[in-house]
């Protein structure tokens, strides 16, 4: 009898399916979840009558008995378990019962084994080389004890009983040199470096944070348990230099950027204890040398960090921090640091020339290649790189220039910024250039020095000049920078070149002002009576000219321009001005220069009248065409 082919298939296939179905279950049962969902057993599916031929007995079929099922053992790579996933989330329970409760316990038996070893030293119960070695043995056991649990599943576990076993052992060789004087500082020194250098061996085997920074804790406590009271600062530097090498090594090879914040905070540590009890003038040639190291080292650190992308994962909060913090901080305190050597020195001249360096230094930076997958982390460094370049040549200035030289340094300064921030299309550089065109014009009308006798041809005026200046090229570049650059960028350009074009009249306005006032209080003193009684009268009668004739002009420029800009500013001021002489000037002038006060108002504002009736603009027809500056 002939076999039914479709029959025979569907069969095949449902039966492979109840298969599929109880492997996955088997494999659940042992902790194994396959990806995908679940496959449940297949119904037997109905074949179109169409396609079905004449039914005829099928022959038996011989089926083979299905192999046993192997259930897969995980095993770990590199004597490593598999890290959990960013989203596995454990209840509150869960996270105080396993992490918590773990470091307490570490904590506890640290304590417990202290108090050991006081309460043997107390009672005498077993001599000082008896308690070093109880110490040395239970250490050492505690380690390798945490191997069996580490090859059962339970790496939490037994990284905690390394933990324990090593601050045993730190514990140990601290006694048997501190208190029991059983060893030399060197031989207690170098039995620590090895107790460190395990734990850093064990970590990469293991490919261990965890344990990694534990070898940092004890590698940076080191120095402390060991320490005579002595100044040995070519050897602790030295053993702090190969300490930082060695974890810049580890996170360039591996994604531990965590570790980089280990070593940098004990670094600083370290340094600013021994700075505190032993410098001296005398030491400043071998200071300078290691604080050069330290500060390249964790310059160039955030360079090597390898990030870890695994499944396309964004950066960790901890590379981020390597990225962005751990820069900024090493920039800043390099900077004190080096500042403070040259202080000690009494050498007030090295300020600015260590901030001109230190700008320098980033700015090569600039041009290394940065390590990583990221775009990002390129374009991040990069940007931090030209922010503390920029920030420390703002700094330089006020550390060099005093006076007038301080406002001109931050304008021209931010004049360069803004210009090298059009070509580059560098909204950072924008933004740092505003910033020292505001730190400029904030020094111009606070520390700019007084004027002197002779009006307009002093310091104080050319400064204004010079600000003048500053702020015309920051319109002009803003202006030409809005037609090069895409719709994205033009946004921001007009409004700095509106604003650097207020600056401008308003400078302008105040610089004139403020020379009137010097020439009117200059010739108070020539010793004519009438005029020292009478100065403000012509002060004020001077300024009210002023603003009417400088209104005139921007307005009379805002109609050559076609410029609604400038109009609105002339309008502005006749508008002040109108306050001014009806408010004040009626009081305080005498008759005739009221009435000329008035006058000259009147025939202005006439004449502005004029022009916006006789609408030589067709700006009632809305055909004038008016420039947006």
């Amino acid at each position: 009898m002939e076999t039914d082919p479709a029959a025979s298939l569907v069969e095949q296939v449902g039966e492979l399916r109840a298969r599929v179905h109880r492997l996955e279950e088997t494999l659940s049962r042992h902790g194994i979840v396959p990806d995908g969902p679940g496959v449940q057993p297949a119904k037997q599916a109905s074949v179109p009558q169409a396609i079905v031929p004449p039914q005829q007995p099928a022959a038996p079929i011989e089926r083979k008995a299905a192999p046993p099922i192997q259930t897969p053992v995980a095993r770990p790579i590199f004597g490593s378990y598999p890290k959990a996933k960013a989203g596995d989330n454990r209840s509150l329970e869960s996270q105080i019962g396993s992490h918590w409760f773990n470091r307490i316990g570490i904590l506890a038996m640290l304590i417990a084994v202290a108090w050991f070893l006081k309460m043997a030293m107390d009672n005498h119960w077993i001599g000082p080389l008896g308690r070093v070695l109880i110490g040395l043995v239970a250490g050492a056991g505690f380690i390798v004890w945490s191997e069996r649990f580490r090859t059962k599943g339970y790496a939490a576990f037994s990284y905690s009983l390394k933990a324990v076993g090593s601050g045993t052992l730190y514990l140990s060789l601290w006694a048997a040199f501190s208190i029991y004087h059983l060893m030399p500082a060197d031989a207690a020194f170098a039995a620590m470096i090895l107790v460190t250098a395990f734990n850093g061996f064990m970590a990469w085997s293991q490919d261990a944070e965890l344990l990694a920074l534990y070898a940092i804790v004890g590698g940076l406590s080191t120095p402390l348990l060991v320490s005579t009271g002595e100044n040995h600062e070519v050897a602790l530097f030295s053993y702090l230099l190969v300490l930082d090498v060695a974890v810049l090594v580890l996170v360039a090879l591996r994604p531990w950027s965590r570790l980089l914040f280990g070593a940098f905070t004990g670094s600083i540590l370290l340094f600013l204890g021994w700075w505190s009890e032993y410098y001296s003038d005398t030491q400043f040639g071998w200071t300078a040398f290691f604080l050069t190291c330290f500060f390249l080292i964790f310059a160039f650190a955030p360079r090597l960090v390898r990030v870890d992308l695994e499944d396309g994962a964004p950066h960790s909060m901890w590379d981020n921090l390597a990225l962005a913090v751990l820069p900024v901080a090493n920039a800043a305190l390099g900077f004190f640091a080096y500042y403070n050597l040259f202080t000690w020195l009494k050498s007030d001249w090295a300020g600015a020339w260590l901030a001109v360096g230190f700008a320098a230094f980033y700015l090569l930076l600039l041009r290394l290649p940065a390590r990583g997958r990221l775009h990002e982390s390129s374009a991040l460094l990069a940007s931090l790189h030209l922010t503390t370049a920029v920030v420390f040549l703002t700094i330089a200035i006020p550390l060099k220039a005093q006076g007038r030289w301080l406002t001109i340094g931050w304008l021209v300064e931010g004049a360069a910024l803004l210009g090298v921030a059009s070509r580059l299309r560098s909204k950072l550089l924008r933004v740092m250039a505003l910033l020292c065109l505001a730190l400029g014009f904030v020094a111009l009308v606070t520390v700019n020095p007084a004027a002197s006798a002779t009006p307009f041809f002093n310091q104080r005026f050319g400064t204004y000049c010079v600000a003048i200046a500053v702020f015309a090229f920051a319109a002009w570049i803003s202006i030409k920078a809005k037609a090069k650059e895409g719709p994205e960028y033009k946004g921001t350009w007009p409004v700095i070149a509106a604003g650097a074009l207020l600056t401008v009249n308003a400078l302008i306005l105040l610089a004139i002002g403020l020379e009137i006032d010097s020439f009117w209080w200059t010739l108070q003193w020539r010793g004519d009576v009438y005029l020292l009684h009478n100065y403000e009268m012509y002060a004020q009668f001077t300024y009210s000219a002023w603003f009417m004739i400088f209104g005139a002009i921007l307005l009379t420029m805002g109609f050559l321009r076609r410029s609604a800009f400038l109009r609105w500013q002339a309008l502005v001021l006749l508008a002040v001005t109108i306050a001014k002489v009806f408010l004040y000037d009626m009081s305080e002038l005498s008759q005739g220069y009221r009435i000329l006060s008035f006058l000259g108002l009147g025939a202005l504002l006439l004449g502005v009248s004029f022009v916006y009736q006789r609408d030589w603009l067709k700006l009632r027809a809305g055909n004038g065409e008016d420039h947006e500056a």
